[in-house]
């Protein structure tokens, strides 16, 4: 297999990481706290490796394969979570290289499981980068669903590929479609960012915030995160960019030129809406029914802690570890939910539910019919028998997973709520967990370091969909 086209793209991402940095390190250097020489080194050592990862492997048409499609999904995102790295592990005195890694993985995977305590003292610097990571995960991870994941046809993704009647045609289309995302995504990140300061947060904060909303990360500058703030209006706004960043992007390009009726239209979306609504109505019930009182207070925070959960943000404005086990336990599997394809949201998917519910309702009818024909249908349109199984195959492939990081977490002798949110929350991405440990007052650094490289490669697993780092471990994938 001929590396270098993935190595010379590789070495683009590294350029761009480095570019990236400057802005930790000036505003590092503007407060001077000290953390400015990491993200100095970091930032020079990245822009090294790119550069000679060019320079090594120029060509003059680069051209990528199937095969190298995968190659490049997968190194590229282990080798920007390395280098990413290399500010918290240089700059943060003890922090040890397992904690700088998991950080910087469960920032680019927008994960949002810490295991950073103490945020309020930390450099200004080092909490920008936080929230970098996040923004630059959550725009990485929709440029990947629109441009990759469709091609390589993981996990049902195929149904979002862009046609054209000239396969030499898609790749441009692509491309200009991720300008108008990315163009989108900043304005929204923005957007957010001035609502936040309007509604009281320091500047500071609202830009983190902003990108980390956005992004559905949850890092907060804060270690009472979102409990730290007087009135509602911080926990309204995001409310509202949590959602928005679960929407397919795609359907925000068909909005800006006029189509808006398109949101409510698409059965995704509409799904999406319907379970946020639903899921919020039964935790406000539950709440007022449980604390036999009712005020605005219960409300926003039934409906921020279930939205920030079912987006797999992860932020908090309580500890909701006191509701009772229902409570608890339906926040968490909401989180196996997620969003929408082609946002920046973790978790299965809305899609692949609605779809698995569609070939259940046709066998069923099946059943009623032995000779009747029945066509499965997502969004007016049918459904391939190949789509089918590739979801059914993320089904099992997903619950699979969760058995086997379920164990090896309780071999690495973690509690079992320890165990088991531990690995929902790092295959789906979710980033909060449940018990003293790691739920919503804890922190993942009291995890022996062997449980937190289980879910570094858990949450690579999941925010990659699976299947492109999994195809790795088929021997056919290697013969020419």
């Amino acid at each position: 297999m001929d590396l270098r086209p993935v190595l010379y793209i590789i070495g683009i991402f590294l350029c761009t990481l480095a570019c990236f940095m400057a802005i930790p390190l000036l505003v590092d250097f503007y407060w001077k706290q000290g953390a400015w020489e990491a993200f100095a080194f970091s930032m020079g050592l990245s822009a090294f490796c790119g550069v000679l990862f060019i320079l090594a492997n120029k060509q003059k048409e680069i051209k990528i394969s199937g095969r190298q499609a995968f190659v490049l999904t997968a190194l590229s995102w282990v080798v920007l979570c390395f280098f990413s790295a290399l500010p918290f592990w240089i700059g943060m005195d003890g922090l040890g290289f397992t904690n700088a890694v998991f950080e910087s993985v469960s920032g680019l995977t927008t994960t949002g499981s810490t295991i950073m305590t103490g945020l309020d003292s930390l450099p200004r610097g080092i909490l920008m980068w936080r929230a970098l990571l996040q923004w630059l995960g959550g725009v990485g991870i929709i440029v990947m669903a629109i441009s990759i994941l469709p091609f390589l046809r993981i996990g049902g993704m195929q149904l979002f590929r862009l046609e054209s009647s000239q396969s030499e045609k898609v790749m441009p289309r692509v491309a200009e479609l991720a300008s108008y995302i990315i163009y989108i995504y900043i304005g929204l990140s923005a957007l957010c960012a001035l609502c936040y300061y309007l509604v009281g947060m320091k500047p500071f904060d609202a830009i983190a915030h902003s990108m980390t909303t956005i992004s559905t990360g949850g890092f907060s500058t804060h270690d009472t995160s979102f409990s730290g703030y007087s009135g509602y209006g911080p926990e309204v706004i995001a409310m509202v960019f949590m959602v928005l960043g679960c929407f397919p992007f795609v359907l925000f390009i068909k909005c800006v030129i006029g189509d808006w009726g398109i949101v409510f239209r698409d059965q995704q979306t509409r799904g999406f809406l319907t379970i946020v609504l639903v899921s919020s109505l039964i935790m406000i019930f539950y709440l007022i029914f449980k604390l036999d009182k009712v005020s605005i207070n219960i409300i926003v925070e039934a409906m921020f802690t279930t939205t920030s959960m079912l987006t797999g943000t992860g932020f908090t404005d309580t500890n909701y570890m006191t509701w009772g086990g229902f409570a608890v336990g339906f926040l968490l599997f909401n989180g196996f939910i997620g969003g929408c394809a082609g946002s920046t949201a973790c978790g299965i998917k809305i899609f692949r539910f609605q779809i698995l519910y569609e070939v259940a309702k046709t066998q069923l009818k099946q059943l009623i019919y032995p000779n009747g024909v029945f066509t499965v249908s997502y969004n007016d349109q049918p459904l391939s028998v190949q789509i089918a199984a590739a979801v059914m195959a993320y089904f099992f492939v997903f619950i699979v997973s969760f058995v086997l990081f379920s164990i090896a977490l309780l071999a690495c002798e973690l509690d079992l709520t320890t165990a088991l949110s531990g690995s929902i929350t790092s295959l789906s991405n979710i980033g909060a967990g449940l018990g003293p440990v790691i739920g919503p007052t804890g922190s993942f650094l009291p995890l022996p370091d062997t449980a937190k490289w289980i879910m570094i490669v858990g949450m690579m697993l999941g925010r990659l969909e699976f299947f492109p780092l999994l195809v790795f471990l088929m021997p056919q994938f290697w013969r020419a």
